[in-house]
């Protein structure tokens, strides 16, 4: 994958232009010594004593717990993930969190990361998550991000999810860091849209289920959800 275009995607490098569509976030610059200690998981010793110190100040700054993760990737193949989500309310477990996840060392292993992050913690409910896929600067695709089952809920609002979420880019389309990118996006109770974060268009980044990268984005392909579960009536012989 082209590194200019994992740059790009980084937290840090598009948040100033789109703070206003985003997570209230702050950041901490990792130096070579650090970035070595979380590829190699150091959870602890001086290194780690020093990442925590200066994770303090930008943790305590917002109310209550935070979601630490870095610009590239978050520890979302963690057992913290996994039970709360993602919930941190000190540096050390904040670090010890990163640490623990493969997907950020190995990140930080091939250079991907130059920052943590930190923001507010919120609990997103996860039908109101999208990935949406932008072409030359034009929403084209937008998928249920959880893969989990079918939503009822969604059905009756998809056609006002993919309004706004077609809106929201044809507003911000100038301020994209790229063209063609692939964008996590949430729906608040209030349908406000927060960027999560942004991928790189293609491959490793998931299609989710527009299934596969080989089609035809030219035209839109609007909102795509699970669908529901097929019910069957009447009189059914099965053999076996």
């Amino acid at each position: 994958m082209d590194s200019n275009i994992i740059k790009l995607c980084r937290t840090a490098n598009w948040y100033q232009e789109l703070a206003d569509h985003t997570f209230p976030t702050s950041f901490v610059k990792l130096n070579t010594e650090e970035l070595k200690a979380l590829a190699n998981g150091d959870s602890e010793g001086d290194v780690a004593d020093e990442i925590q110190q200066r994770l303090k100040l930008p943790m305590s700054s917002f109310p209550g717990n935070c979601f630490v993760y870095t610009d590239t990737v978050a520890p979302t193949d963690t057992e913290r993930f996994e039970g709360k989500r993602g919930a941190v309310y000190s540096p050390e477990s904040a670090w010890r969190f990163l640490t623990e996840s493969l997907k950020v060392k190995t990140a930080a292993a091939n250079g991907e990361i130059e920052h943590i992050c930190v923001r507010p913690f919120r609990r997103m409910t996860k039908p109101r998550e999208f990935r949406l896929f932008i072409k030359q600067g034009k929403l084209k695709a937008m998928s249920q991000y959880w893969l989990i089952r079918h939503y009822r809920r969604l059905e009756g609002r998809k056609d006002f999810y993919w309004q706004e979420a077609h809106d929201l880019i044809e507003k911000i389309s100038w301020l994209l860091p790229h063209p063609d990118i692939v964008m996590d996006i949430y729906f608040t109770s209030d349908n406000q849209i927060l960027i999560i974060d942004f991928n790189p268009w293609g491959e490793p980044t998931s299609p989710l289920i527009l299934r596969t990268w080989d089609r035809e984005w030219g035209k839109e392909t609007g909102i795509k959800l699970i669908e529901p579960p097929v019910s069957v009536g009447g009189d059914v012989n099965v053999s076996f």
